[in-house]
């Protein structure tokens, strides 16, 4: 079980396959697993490294402030430790603002973005999203949350719930002042006057009942040549609500851009 102390906290992170770097950051309140669709795909033609950001999964949990800076710097840490120099940065919430600082902050390590969310400022109602989150009754409270992160009636599905509840599962093991610092860290970083002078290649993805999505869209229309997808019938958390629609935009982005590496969009 590889872990990164690069950048303090303990990291833990998972790598599959073998080819070009895609570096896979999760949401709140998830864990690596969120991509476990596309880690299955992905890693058929590339080198997939799939991240517990700290305070979720097998990787630290600190209760202290920290930013995203250092959200991003645990993800590039991973990267130097595993000698990735360049890679595809895919991220979902919390995640998509940690590939879009990197992106920012490092061009040179960043061969394109996938920005799922894709908001350039967190969330408005952090303190109230905070207050919601308690140790005592965390399953139930990151299930609330999650709840409203898909499609009405996703989680009512069999396949929906089973999904939602492999991260429910292990609540015990999770401490809700960690994930609160960590919408704390999302919250506190607006990125968007930055925008126009991002310069990887983007994509933006948003479920059509995604609660980001008019944000979205704002943050596509201030990067120069993003692309902007919308997928019917899921929510933020799309990438597990329908991985099929989310890979299809996936692979037709980054065909245009000669780096996809597997079998044409279907």
């Amino acid at each position: 079980m590889p872990y990164s102390t690069r950048n303090g906290p303990k990291i833990h992170y998972e790598v599959h396959g073998d080819g070009p770097p895609v570096v896979l950051v999760h949401a709140n309140p998830f864990d690596r697993r969120l991509w476990l669709h596309q880690v299955a795909r992905y890693s058929a033609f590339y080198r997939v490294v799939a991240v517990d950001i700290r305070g979720y999964g097998h990787s630290d949990k600190p209760e202290t402030p920290f930013t995203l800076a250092d959200l991003k710097d645990d993800v590039l840490g991973v990267c130097a430790d595993e000698g990735i120099e360049r890679a595809i940065f895919m991220g979902v919430s919390v995640g998509s603002g940690i590939a879009m600082l990197a992106g920012l902050d490092h061009p040179e390590k960043c061969d394109a973005l996938v920005l799922v969310g894709g908001s350039a400022a967190g969330p408005l109602d952090v303190e109230s999203i905070v207050a919601g989150v308690r140790q005592e009754t965390l399953g139930d409270d990151l299930m609330r949350l999650m709840r409203g992160y898909v499609a009405p009636g996703f989680a009512d599905t069999r396949h929906g719930n089973w999904l939602l509840s492999l991260f429910t599962e292990r609540a015990a093991d999770l401490s809700a002042k960690s994930i609160a610092q960590v919408f704390r860290a999302r919250g506190s970083c607006d990125m968007t006057a930055r925008l126009p002078g991002l310069t990887v290649p983007t994509l933006v993805v948003n479920g059509a009942h995604d609660n980001s999505l008019t944000r979205g869209g704002v943050t596509a229309s201030l990067i120069p040549g993003a692309t902007h997808a919308v997928i019917p019938g899921t929510g933020h958390a799309c990438v597990i609500e329908d991985p099929d629609a989310f890979d299809r935009h996936v692979v037709s982005f980054l065909s245009r851009r000669r780096l996809w590496r597997g079998a044409p969009a279907g």
